[in-house]
C-alpha cells in the first residue's frame, strides 16, 4: 500500500523477519527501509528520497502514526514494526543461521560499543566489522574501504534518515552485501548510550514522546507530525 505516495508493506514483525531471511538466502542485493511520519513528510519535499524509499525491497511501518493514518484512510497495517526491533531480530537471526553483521554509523565509537554488547548477548554472532564513517558522499570512498575483501550478509547503517537511505542507495551496488537496513539511532540503544522507552510505553505507541522528553533537541523534528496529520486529513477529504 501507499501512504502519501510512499510504499509501506503490510507485514507483521515475524513476517518482516522471514522476508529478510529469504532476501539473504536468495542472494543478490536487497535493502529495507523503515518509514515513519517524519520520513513520509520529508519524502513529500524530496522526490529522490521518495524514489529510494519506494524502490526498497521491504518497507516496514515504523511509527504508530502510520497505523492510525492507514486506518483513517481505509487501509490496513497489522502492527508497528520498529527499526530497532527489526534490527534486534536480524541480529538474533544472524546468530542462529551464521550470518555475519557489519555495523556502520553512529557517533564516534558507538558502532564498536554496540558490537561488544551484541556479542555479550549472542555469543555465536559473527561481527564482520564496525565503522563510524560519515554519511556525506565525499566520504564514500573512505567508508567503502572498510568493506574491502568482506562478504557481508547484513549491513546495519545508522546515519539517520534520509542520510542513511541515500548512503545505501549510492553504495550498496558497489559492496558485497546481501541485505542493508537503515536503523537511525538504534546503535545508541544497543551500545547503552541511550535508554529505550519501557515496554509499556512502546506498546502504547508513545516511544516518540519518551525520547522527546529525554532529548529535547528532537522538538524541531517532531514539528513534522502536525504536518503529517494535515496531509492525512487532506487525503481523506480528497477520497
Amino acid at each position: 500500500m501507499e501512504i502519501m505516495g510512499v510504499k509501506v508493506d503490510s507485514v507483521t514483525y515475524p513476517q518482516a523477519l522471514e522476508k529478510a531471511r529469504k532476501f539473504i538466502e536468495s542472494g543478490g542485493k536487497h535493502y529495507i527501509v523503515t518509514p515513519n511520519p517524519e520520513i513520509i513528510v520529508t519524502a513529500q519535499k524530496d522526490r529522490q528520497f521518495k524514489d529510494i524509499l519506494n524502490k526498497a525491497d521491504l518497507a516496514v511501518p515504523d511509527g504508530i502514526g502510520l497505523i492510525f493514518a492507514a486506518r483513517f484512510l481505509g487501509k490496513s497495517l497489522p502492527e508497528r514494526v520498529t527499526g530497532v526491533d527489526l534490527l534486534e531480530g536480524l541480529v538474533a537471526l544472524a546468530a542462529e543461521h551464521g550470518y555475519n553483521l557489519f555495523i556502520l554509523g553512529g557517533g564516534e565509537g558507538v558502532a564498536g560499543k554496540a558490537a561488544v554488547e551484541l556479542k555479550k548477548r549472542y555469543s555465536k554472532l559473527k561481527i564482520a566489522g564496525t565503522f563510524s564513517g560519515r554519511a556525506e558522499e565525499e566520504f564514500d570512498k573512505e567508508t567503502r574501504a572498510a568493506f574491502a575483501g568482506k562478504k557481508i550478509d547484513i549491513l546495519a547503517v545508522g546515519y539517520g534518515a534520509p542520510k542513511q537511505e541515500r548512503w545505501i542507495a549510492r553504495n550498496l551496488p558497489l559492496l558485497n552485501v546481501k541485505l542493508a537496513i537503515g536503523v537511525g539511532g538504534a546503535f545508541d540503544f544497543l551500545a547503552g548510550e541511550a535508554p529505550r522507552a519501557p515496554q509499556r510505553i512502546r506498546q502504547l505507541g508513545l516511544e516518540w514522546l519518551y525520547r522527546l522528553v529525554r532529548q529535547t533537541w528532537r522538538l524541531k523534528r517532531q514539528l513534522s507530525l502536525p504536518y503529517f496529520v494535515y496531509l492525512v486529513l487532506k487525503a481523506r477529504l480528497k477520497s
